[in-house]
């Protein structure tokens, strides 16, 4: 597929680009886009993001306004350098007939500017620059050419901006634009090609994702009825097939607890549904800890190798986190969720662990409550939202609460009407100091 490539400028740079661009026809679809100032490209880019997969940016001045535009599409900026320059000062001293010094140049780097002097043998006492940075304005550069001018210290004005031309020649200052090469032009648009290339081949990589509850052997084993484990397989197998689906995948079990989900790079890169949020919910669904592994490859068994390297150093450095293995075997870990709850299996306040093995609650229930509680963002929690996030019945989560209640450690803070008719609800609080 060919990448959608907006070039924006002034009209004579996108013109001059599309023609080079002709060269790549078969390998880009280019898309144009002319402003008068370059301030308008924040607008431009934003309102036909959805048109473009990649964009080239006619000068490094376009920076700034397409940060502004917010968009997070692979962007070019094409280059102004020596070459740039020398085409110009060709034009100025061998076309016109015009001195070479007295000159005021902007944007370029002071350093390309001499080098370009001393290779040409000019000398360069009487040429002023003004670098671009980041923190340069559009005006501050107007300015700096105006003033030079009407000190008298300079003769001609050169800059890389189209807008700046225009309003110095409006002055009647004798002005000279830098633009890019041809040669510019053509290296990045090759930059571009390539990059998409390689973007685009490692999108379509395979991606294995290994998932493992520890532990469900041993309840296979002894703690279970065996319709209570087909219910929890059941439960964890629902929960995997629905992140599947999310990435366009497919899912197996390759042993008690232990499934492997197979998509593409691109399709986990692009989910609006994390890792994150499958460790979350396997966390909801059973009190087992629960470890990911994602690996990339060019093929199902390099992926597949991947994720179980991946999946052993998830498991060997904690419970509920994941890992991931690239092609190229670099290993990134542990993967974090902004907003993923997280919960511990134990607590080191041994009055709080009394109190909750007299109430019958576990401690890793407490502390998925706190976890959901601190999730809903006001300090409170309903019996309500409790069975739905630990997947129980609204009766045993209200037996729950009057338990922590009975041991002092939540308390009833307030009341909601019901959605439908009945009493109204409980508002809890719950914390070891609420």
């Amino acid at each position: 597929m060919k990448p959608r490539t907006g070039i924006i400028g002034p009209n004579d740079s996108v013109r001059l680009i599309s023609e080079i661009a002709a060269e790549y026809k078969d390998r880009l679809q280019i898309i144009p886009f002319i402003y008068q100032k370059p301030e308008e490209a924040a607008d431009i880019v934003h309102k036909n993001q959805h048109l473009v997969d990649q964009w080239i940016l006619a000068g490094p001045a376009i920076y700034k306004s397409f940060q502004k535009s917010g968009v997070k599409q692979p962007f070019f900026i094409l280059k102004l350098d020596g070459s740039s320059l020398t085409k110009t000062l060709v034009d100025i001293g061998y076309n016109d007939k015009k001195s070479l010094e007295n000159i005021s140049i902007d944007m370029l780097a002071e350093r390309d500017i001499l080098e370009t002097y001393r290779d040409l043998g000019i000398p360069s006492k009487q040429i002023y620059t003004q670098e671009f940075t980041k923190e340069t304005q559009l005006e501050d550069l107007l300015s700096f050419h105006q003033k030079l001018f009407q000190d008298k210290k300079v003769e001609i004005c050169v800059t890389c901006l189209r807008s700046i031309y225009d309003q110095l020649r409006l002055q009647n200052i004798p002005t000279y634009r830098v633009t890019p090469t041809r040669s510019n032009i053509r290296e990045t648009l090759s930059t571009a090609v390539q990059k998409w290339e390689t973007m685009h081949f490692k999108q379509s990589q395979i991606a294995a994702i290994l998932v493992k509850v520890q532990g469900m052997e041993k309840k296979e084993d002894h703690n279970m009825v065996s319709y209570d484990l087909h219910r929890l397989n059941l439960e964890i197998q629902a929960a995997i097939l629905q992140f599947a689906e999310s990435i366009s995948g497919s899912f197996v079990t390759i042993g008690t607890g232990v499934f492997v989900i197979f998509s593409t790079r691109g399709s986990i890169q692009e989910t609006d549904k994390p890792i994150g949020s499958l460790l979350e919910t396997l966390a909801i669904i059973t009190d087992l800890p629960a470890n990911i592994g994602i690996g990339y490859g060019d093929t199902a068994l390099t992926a597949e190798e991947n994720a179980r390297l991946a999946l052993n150093h998830a498991q060997n450095y904690d419970s509920f986190c994941a890992f991931l293995v690239d092609n190229d075997g670099t290993i990134e870990g542990p993967l974090k969720e902004q907003e993923a709850i997280s919960f511990q299996y134990r607590t080191e306040n041994k009055e709080i662990s009394g109190k909750l093995k007299k109430s019958g609650i576990s401690i890793t229930t407490f502390n998925k409550i706190l976890s959901v509680q601190k999730r809903m963002g006001n300090g409170s929690i309903t019996a309500s939202q409790i069975a739905e996030w630990l997947k129980m019945t609204p009766r045993n989560a209200r037996r729950i609460l009057t338990g922590l209640v009975d041991e002092g450690i939540a308390e009833i803070i307030g009341e909601e009407a019901p959605t439908s008719k009945g009493r109204p609800r409980k508002i809890y609080r719950v914390g070891e100091g609420f």
